[in-house]
């Protein structure tokens, strides 16, 4: 997150009746307490990351691009998109958002094994929540 950005959240929150704002994201926690008019504590931390990003070896974590609703499979079939074991090829869809009435695949960034599936069928999710964990292929 550049400082611009934090700069300009502090701003509004010192402008509304917020008391305190926590913000989350892949890579960036941000904490802003307001107290009066001026924005008194201000802590942004990137977030741990546990295993090495990108490594073939390591599982790697997608995550939604949105808010949402995380579907497993599309409404017209019964299948899933993608099952705990199944080996995925890049670009293939590994479930769907849904917001409203569209449906945004969510795909595999690289070739891998499906490890994990944190979220059930129909979960409300937010930016940034853990869908789907891949591993090596």
């Amino acid at each position: 997150m550049e400082t611009e950005h934090i700069r300009q959240l502090c701003a509004w929150l010192a402008a509304t009746d917020i008391a305190e704002l926590d913000l989350q994201g892949p890579g960036v926690h941000l904490h802003l307490r307001r107290e009066g008019a001026t924005v008194q504590e201000m802590v942004a931390l990137p977030t741990p990351t546990p295993i090495a990003a990108g490594s073939p070896a390591s599982p790697e974590i997608v995550r939604a691009g949105s808010v949402g609703v995380y579907r497993h499979r599309h409404p017209q079939r019964s299948a899933p998109l993608a099952a705990v074991g199944t080996a995925v090829q890049e670009s293939q869809a590994l479930g769907l958002l849904q917001i409203g009435p569209l449906l945004l695949p969510v795909t595999a960034p690289r070739e891998a094994v499906v490890l994990e599936i944190p979220e059930p069928d129909g979960a409300v999710v937010g930016w940034g929540t853990p869908l789907v964990v891949l591993g090596a292929s």
